[in-house]
């Protein structure tokens, strides 16, 4: 039994942030039904590769994973009444419009909670409901450069840097949706009131700043790139390899910063001293050491010291982590409409001992259960190519 099963949730997001928010509520047993328009382009039901014989997307499979689907045309009077419906049962609802598009075209948190009082809704927006930039579009790169998290990252004589994965969108969005909903949900259970949730991805990203933030508003400089502990001004960072590989070194504290002179050849180091003196000096002659042997060389020196050193990986050798595997991070997932095939996908990272999460399903095609559902509100099969056309 899932710790979510006998939750509902209708969905009407797109893109990143609110679909993986609410696979991650599916993986722990919600029943998610996910509300699409024919005629709505959505960049995930249209990201190469097809995945042959299932007519999704692999990120419309991975997305998708443990939801249903179903077409509904909002600009017709007869879904918006099919929504409210839905609604008496789907009591949780996660949409990700500009503010104010709901409430036009008649679903909005107001006029749905006036449908079921019990109703928990979750708008996910780039700058929230309220404040000067509400209505502005944006993407994740967007809300990290308005948040000060930009300005602090990449380097001196190169800019800022990009990282290829939203962390707006995922660590913000979307988990502050999943924590916001089971907030709301322990909420309901003890008053019996829903509530609407407002998820902001700029003001997801701005605890990002975190010590530097934190030193900053307590007195402390400005932060700028290369200049602190953790954005490459100190010995935490990246080194190139001789083969042109990276090692990730994150040694911090003095035990890890003692392995780490052990494994470049510099015991003498051991004991700080230096690294407090002269930082750049000790930082130059780890970046040569790196640079005398390939990243499979230095994995192997480092595998059995206790310094906080990695390498860096591709997808592809992450994929076949002996650790990440075993941890059950990389499921073989059943492919609707693919007979007896499998595709790997992303798991999800909560480990709960009395209820782990389940993997039944990758994502199906855009609106594959919309006869099934609507049909079992009463609707003919007319009015269903009506409402849903």
């Amino acid at each position: 039994m899932g710790a979510l099963n006998g939750y509902k949730i209708l969905d009407f997001s797109t893109l990143l942030p609110g679909p993986y928010a609410t696979m991650t509520l599916a993986d722990m047993g919600a029943e998610v039904l996910k509300v699409s328009g024919r005629d709505k382009y959505d960049l995930v039901v249209h990201w190469p590769p097809v995945l042959p014989g299932a007519e999704v997307t692999g990120a419309q499979a991975w997305l998708g994973r443990n939801k249903k689907t179903i077409f509904l045309n909002l600009k017709k009077p007869s879904a918006i009444e099919a929504v409210k419906k839905l609604v008496m049962e789907y009591d949780i609802v996660v949409e990700q419009f500009r503010p104010g598009v709901m409430a036009k075209l008649g679903i909005g948190y107001e006029q749905l909670r006036a449908v079921n009082p019990r109703l928990i809704y979750c708008a996910i927006t780039g700058y929230g409901q309220r404040g000067p930039f509400a209505l502005r579009a944006g993407h994740d790169i967007n809300y990290l450069s308005r948040a000060g998290i930009t300005a602090t990252a990449g380097r001196k004589d190169g800019g800022p840097s990009l990282y290829n994965f939203q962390i707006a969108d995922v660590a913000g969005g979307s988990m502050n949706a999943v924590a916001g909903i089971l907030a709301a949900i322990i909420y309901r259970e003890k008053t019996g009131k829903g509530q609407f949730i407002d998820i902001s991805m700029e003001d997801s990203v701005v605890p990002f700043n975190s010590m530097d933030g934190a030193s900053y508003f307590a007195g402390g400089p400005l932060p700028s790139r290369e200049s602190g502990l953790l954005n490459g001004g100190k010995i935490y960072d990246f080194y190139e390899t001789s083969d042109g590989a990276y090692m990730s070194v994150g040694s911090l504290e003095p035990k890890f910063f003692a392995a780490l002179c052990d494994g470049l050849g510099y015991p003498q180091w051991r004991d700080g001293a230096v690294l407090r003196e002269d930082a750049d000096k000790v930082k130059a002659a780890f970046r040569a050491a790196f640079r005398t042997k390939t990243r499979d060389e230095w994995t192997r020196i480092f595998a059995d010291l206790d310094a906080c050193v990695e390498p860096v990986m591709s997808l592809a050798a992450a994929a076949d982590d002996p650790h990440l595997r075993q941890r059950g991070m990389w499921p073989s997932v059943p492919v609707p409409l693919a007979d007896g095939v499998e595709i790997t996908q992303m798991g999800c990272p909560l480990n709960l001992s009395e209820c782990p999460p389940e993997y039944r399903h990758a994502g199906y095609p855009e609106g594959y259960h919309t006869a099934q559902i609507l049909s079992a509100l009463g609707y003919s099969e007319e009015e269903i190519r009506e409402l849903s056309g």
